[in-house]
């Protein structure tokens, strides 16, 4: 940021969220790549596809554990600015691997989920700490838009580079993530920093002037005053917790809650269908993998679309009731087609596509946005930062799992059975969701935090009877 230069708050918003396009091209564009590099390579070891699929979401375990604490010490601008650097560097890097590097594409996005992780946890944060209070509860949400809408680009960008030769094509869609990591840079560089960060580090009178872009000057007295007491109390906080303190007391159900929500959204199978689904039309109808690019661009398009309908929606229904709906279809869609190979019932080889369609549109708009709607509301403050973290991580390693496991699954079994596997732990993270996790929308942190001291208390209370007894 240079000299007192006014910056609008339509620059500052837009490219403060650009990094969510970046992050959802580099998850999808492996979709229409991944074919092209099979045969480049002649891959057929399942193990290994899986690998070089699920390693930018290894090396985004990392990356968003790293990047939250080096934010705190270096500001979340200068790390947005590094991991645009990274994004850059590893996908150049992805489209010059040696040809049979398989080892060497592995260890290279691994470094590219460095900033895949970075992005997931940097956006949120400076888009959440640069919007005024009234905006902050479809952030969110529009965070989500920006990642789908990546991954819509990156599938047609794969579309459209299908025709060239397959030793060029997967090269090629790999080395363009780079296209929008340098525009992300150059945009960032006249992005302001966040005034919450100025303000923990003594720099108030930059904090007033960032502010002064982004908020009437009638708000910005009282907003600073804010931040700094907020600032103190999680200070306070920081000193009197541990990761122990996360599943002790009154914590423990609040914790959980978010936490299996953060983890069932990945392990019910849904980046299954984002990176293999060319895979999977080949499977279930017998034509090349290659052939199949539009299908990834039919998803994407659904994916948008219930982003879009759930910032309609987010203040309108329960956060329980959408969660509960959209994982007991997703639950169906997935058992359907095997119940329908095992009767015999399945003539059409295609219809497993369809019910995958069915799922992606009920995910898009409920588990997939509301997840970190819900982590954001759940923690209590005093471990807010710990458990938005451990989420995080749990996570990624759903989605690392699944990217891995998938190929593997499907190499031993039908389609059919790997999808029905994935049917029940939706229709586990119903019954989770019904049991285990509170009601957050419409309540205040404080009236949540008590809601998690009744639970303890409801436990402690059965513990005595049971020892009664």
């Amino acid at each position: 940021m240079k000299g007192n230069k006014k910056i609008s708050s339509g620059y500052i918003y837009f490219f403060g969220s650009f990094g969510g396009i970046l992050f959802g091209y580099d998850i999808g564009v492996m979709t229409g790549a991944l074919p092209f590099l099979e045969t480049d390579w002649s891959l057929s070891n399942a193990t290994l596809i899986g690998w070089i699929t699920s390693a930018v979401m290894f090396g985004a375990i990392f990356g968003g554990a790293l990047s939250g604490q080096l934010s705190d010490r270096l500001g979340r601008r200068k790390m947005i600015l590094l991991s645009a650097l990274i994004f850059a560097l590893g996908s150049l890097m992805s489209a010059m691997v040696p040809n049979l590097g398989e080892y060497y594409l592995i260890g290279v996005r691994i470094f590219l989920g460095l900033a895949v992780g970075a992005a997931s946890a940097l956006v949120p944060a400076y888009m959440s700490e640069m919007s005024p209070a009234r905006l902050r509860g479809r952030l969110t949400g529009i965070n989500q838009t920006m990642i789908v809408s990546g991954m819509l680009i990156s599938y047609v960008v794969d579309f459209l580079l299908k025709g060239l030769p397959e030793a060029f094509a997967w090269r090629l869609m790999l080395g363009s993530a780079a296209i929008p990591a340098i525009i992300l840079f150059a945009g960032v560089l006249r992005l302001p920093e966040s005034p919450r960060f100025l303000i923990k580090n003594g720099q108030l009178d930059a904090a007033r002037t960032v502010l002064s872009y982004i908020r009437p000057a009638d708000e910005i007295d009282n907003e600073i005053e804010t931040i700094q007491s907020t600032a103190k109390t999680e200070s306070v906080a920081a000193k009197n917790t541990s990761w122990a303190t996360l599943f002790s007391g009154k914590y423990r159900y609040l914790v959980i809650a978010g936490v299996g929500v953060a983890a069932f959204q990945q392990f019910q199978g849904a980046n299954a269908i984002f990176y293999y689904i060319p895979l999977i039309v080949q499977q279930a109808t017998g034509s090349a993998a290659s052939n199949a690019l539009m299908w990834p661009i039919i998803q994407g398009i659904i994916l948008v679309t219930g982003s879009l309908v759930f910032l309609w929606i987010a203040d309108k229904f329960n956060r329980r009731v959408l969660l509960i709906l959209g994982g007991a279809v997703m639950g169906l869609s997935f058992l359907l087609p095997a119940f329908l190979n095992v009767t015999h019932l399945n003539s059409n080889p295609m219809l497993i596509v369809v019910f995958l369609s069915i799922y992606v549109a009920f995910y898009s708009f409920t588990w997939a946005p509301l997840t970190w709607v819900l982590i954001g509301e759940v923690f209590p403050l005093a471990v807010r930062g710990r458990a938005s973290g451990l989420a995080s991580s749990f996570n990624w390693i759903g989605s690392f799992a699944v990217g891995l496991l998938f190929p593997v699954m499907t190499a031993a079994m039908s389609q059919e059975a790997v999808f029905a596997i994935f049917g029940v732990i939706c229709l586990l993270g119903v019954a989770f969701v019904r049991f285990c996790v509170p009601e957050t929308k419409g309540r205040t942190l404080e009236e949540i935090e008590q809601q998690g001291t009744r639970a303890k208390e409801a436990e402690t209370l059965a513990t005595s009877e049971d020892y009664t007894e």
